[in-house]
């Protein structure tokens, strides 16, 4: 992560979204249940993880967590607020290997990082046993040449969700469970994804 980011990190997911909560309990909702489900004490790498905001709600799933970010101000930040309850690593999300191998890696906000989005997905696939867990801007990239590559690296089976949960606004709650059963709607989720919002993508081994 870039230093741009270092003077915020202390409060980032404070700071970074108008509702933290739900931002981060939806997105940790995804991770568990997108794709591959993932079960009790599975291990998700979360590369990119910032201040380790959605590892709060991962850690309530009964997942385990672990963040790694290449800023060492995020870094501390995501160990004073996860503390003895997770792991958190400083590295490169291009570089990086855990020692053992995780259920899941995820990685939100920052796929622009990946030096080479093909040899990213395979090095990933090399440590990940179950899916791998993303979000994309369909305006900045196209989802076809990424299947692709997810396909050749091990990850065949792959969905993409729409995610209007918006970052900068916080919405009444009839408004967001709104927003998330149009999530669901084809046409409408594709000509609303033309303009904003993101989709959050799994991509599992079977």
């Amino acid at each position: 992560m870039s230093d741009q980011y270092s003077p915020h990190a202390a409060e980032w997911s404070e700071t970074a979204y108008a509702d933290s909560e739900t931002y981060l309990r939806r997105r940790a909702q995804l991770v568990a249940d997108l794709g591959t489900r993932l079960e009790p004490a599975d291990v998700v790498c979360d590369l990119a993880c910032g201040d380790g905001g959605v590892g709060e709600f991962l850690l309530a799933r009964g997942l385990a967590y672990l963040g790694v970010d290449a800023n060492d101000e995020m870094v501390a930040a995501a160990r004073r607020r996860l503390r003895d309850r997770a792991r958190i690593e400083r590295a490169d999300l291009n570089d990086y290997a855990p020692t053992n191998p995780v259920a899941a890696t995820t990685l939100f906000r920052a796929l622009y990082y990946a030096r080479d989005h093909a040899s990213f997905f395979r090095h990933v696939a090399s440590y990940t046993e179950k899916k791998i867990v993303f979000d994309v801007s369909p305006r900045r990239y196209e989802l076809e040449p990424l299947r692709a590559a997810l396909s050749s690296a091990g990850f065949p089976r792959i969905e993409a969700r729409p995610f209007f949960v918006p970052q900068r606004v916080a919405l009444p709650r009839p408004i967001v469970a709104t927003a998330r059963a149009a999530e669901g709607i084809g046409p409408l989720a594709r000509l609303v994804l033309r303009r904003r919002f993101t989709y959050v993508v799994s991509a599992s081994r079977s």
